[in-house]
């Protein structure tokens, strides 16, 4: 009966239940142990399990629940339970899973968590925790604590290890996006069954830890990126490092991103497990060649060694690695031309070298490619033309080409690739020649940015059919002619720039009366006619219109339209009222003298006279 009155107890805490989980609770001819989400030992009926994860219930989490004495799972995970951590819940002697993530729960974490020495798996992740992680929670005494997720909270101050902390069978220890400082604690080489070490997003200091990870062979996940690491030897000698992991023959996953890490990428690297699946070193200060050993990670699928100070060609021996699925090799210095070679690893989808030095053509081989879905060039000082092949990647969604030196035209193949859902960037090149009609096949693209090119005639009334496009980019080039109408009935468009072309005529209508549109310019256009501000053009100023002197209306710093019109139309009727009166007088004044002529000729026929008034009729002949 004391399970029954603490499961009430929780119960009344609960203040919102909207899938009625707890429905059965308050039926008196329910047994407590068929309750909905409860367990209980069938011998004696004691309950020994609460998993109410993922219900959306709401409320506070009641201290009444430490009167369970038998519970050995408390799982209220993935729900909206707000306030502290009751300290209560330290006297659940028999307890070994403790589940409160992805809650809404503050405050400290009691220490008296840490009595619980038959604890093994404890997860207080993505809640609102805040202050230092209790010395109890990893220095209790318990051998059977395996996993501790602590992560996306508040925490603060150093890990809690100790020398004397035996926490030997722990396997994962996850404390990503805290606020911890201080250095890796030694005493964690005592966990030499650690699997999982996450500690990412902190703002941990010291050298990478290679005395510590040298013993725990075990490893499988090492995330200390976004920190402020260093590596050996004053921030100039990785080896150690590396050297450190040759005999984790287990690891799938190593990042090291975000950290200012100094030095060379050491030839050691191809020694690490062949079973590593993700290598990430991005966004350090990693000079040096990209050595060739590399490429002995032959099951490796991510490669991210971007944003670093790497220089040098890429080493062709890239090819080998056939999982590669994805490589990002932007923002660094390197140079000469693309490996060919790389169009022929078979599983590549993304490929970024955007931000280099890089030089020559585009390669051919890219066509050899069929999964992939973004190849990502920009800012390097690539020459040639664009390969029509590339209209051979069928699953493309990304191009991005701009900011380089291509020339010729856009091949037609290239512009009819109907894969690209995400954008088409092209821009800042010497592309010539007209737009392709092909573009129009592109209905699921986002954005298209053909801008700083050379490219003539008119704009395509096919672009209409480019449903799904929220962004349109002409601008800088030698576009001529009207601006097509059916432009401003595309759905979701949102930006347009048609900024330094040739176009002339007047600014459609259905531009101002889309319910999507939001930034536009027109600048420096051959384009007249009437502005208004009304519909889609109300937030938009003058700068939206420069140099366009046909152009008048209601736009602040707009030339106001003037009444000329209004006036001409107005002359113009005064003038033909005026002349209605002039042709009708003139009529009139015919028609008297027809009638004074005809009386004349009447009397010198010799047509009835009037004999009381005679009248001498004289001709002069």
């Amino acid at each position: 009966m004391n399970d029954k009155v603490a499961l009430l107890s929780f119960m009344s805490e609960i203040v919102s239940d909207p899938g009625n989980v707890l429905e059965n609770w308050n039926s008196s001819d329910v047994h407590v142990c068929n309750w909905a989400r409860v367990s209980c030992n069938n011998a004696s009926d004691s309950v020994t399990e609460l998993i109410l994860n993922a219900t959306w219930l709401s409320g506070t989490i009641s201290p009444s629940l430490a009167n369970l004495s038998s519970l050995t799972i408390l799982d209220l995970s993935m729900n909206f339970f707000e306030g502290p951590i009751p300290k209560e819940l330290g006297s659940l002697t028999q307890l070994k899973q403790l589940s409160l993530s992805w809650n809404f729960l503050e405050g400290k974490i009691p220490y008296h968590l840490g009595f619980l020495h038959k604890m093994v798996y404890l997860d207080l992740g993505s809640n609102k925790l805040q202050g230092e992680i209790p010395e109890s929670l990893f220095c209790n005494g318990s051998l059977s604590l395996r996993y501790i997720d602590l992560t996306n909270n508040s925490l603060s101050g150093e890990i809690p290890f100790k020398n004397e902390c035996g926490l030997e069978n722990l396997s994962f220890l996850l404390l990503w996006s805290n606020r911890l400082v201080g250095h890796i604690p030694r005493a964690l080489s005592n966990s030499t069954q650690l699997q999982w070490l996450d500690l990412e997003s902190n703002m941990l200091t010291g050298e990478l830890p290679s005395e510590i990870v040298l013993e725990m062979p075990r490893l499988q996940i090492l995330y200390l990126s976004y920190n402020s690491f260093v590596s050996h030897h004053g921030n100039n000698n990785l080896e150690p490092f590396f050297a450190s992991l040759v005999n984790c023959s287990d690891l799938k996953e190593l990042k090291l991103a975000g950290n200012n890490l100094g030095g060379e990428i050491p030839p050691i690297v191809g020694d690490l497990s062949t079973n590593l699946l993700r290598l990430i070193l991005s966004e350090n200060l990693i000079h040096g060649f990209i050595p060739p050993h590399i490429s002995n990670l032959a099951n490796l699928n991510l490669l991210n060694l971007s944003s670093n100070l790497l220089n040098g060609s890429i080493p062709p021996e890239l090819c080998r690695m056939g999982k590669l699925e994805r490589v990002y090799l932007s923002n660094n210095s390197l140079s000469g031309e693309i490996p060919p070679v790389l169009g022929y690893v078979p599983h590549l989808g993304l490929l970024d070298l955007s931000r280099n030095k890089l030089s020559g053509p585009i390669p051919n081989s890219f066509a050899n490619l069929p999964q992939l879905r973004s190849l990502i060039l920009y800012q390097n000082q690539l020459t040639g033309t664009i390969p029509p092949s590339l209209g051979q990647c069928v699953n493309l969604e990304i191009l991005d080409l701009s900011h380089n030196k291509i020339s010729g035209v856009i091949p037609s193949e290239v512009a009819g690739l109907r894969s690209l859902k995400l954008y088409l960037n092209l821009s800042s090149n010497h592309l010539y020649g007209p737009l392709p009609l092909e573009l129009s096949k592109m209905d699921m693209v986002l954005a298209i940015d053909l801008s700083y090119n050379n490219l003539i005639g008119t704009i395509p009334t096919q672009l209409k059919s480019c449903t799904a496009l929220e962004s349109l980019n002409l601008s800088h080039n030698f576009l001529e002619g009207p601006f097509p109408f059916s432009i401003g009935q595309l759905p979701y468009l949102q930006t347009l720039d048609v900024t330094s072309n040739q176009l002339i005529g007047e600014i459609p209508q259905s531009l101002q009366m889309s319910s999507s549109l939001k930034h536009v310019n027109f600048s420096f256009n051959k384009i007249s006619g009437k502005v208004s501000i009304e519909g889609a053009f109300s937030l938009l100023t003058i700068d939206s219109f420069l140099g366009n002197d046909g152009l008048c209306g209601s736009i602040e710093g707009m030339p106001k339209c003037s009444n000329r019109h209004s006036h001409l139309m107005l002359i113009l009727s005064v003038l033909l009222s005026l002349f209605s009166i002039l042709i009708l007088c003139i009529f009139g004044y015919c028609l008297v003298q027809k009638s004074r002529i005809q009386s004349q000729l009447e009397i010198f026929n010799g047509g009835d006279l009037d004999l009381k008034h005679p009248r001498i009729v004289r001709i002069n002949l």
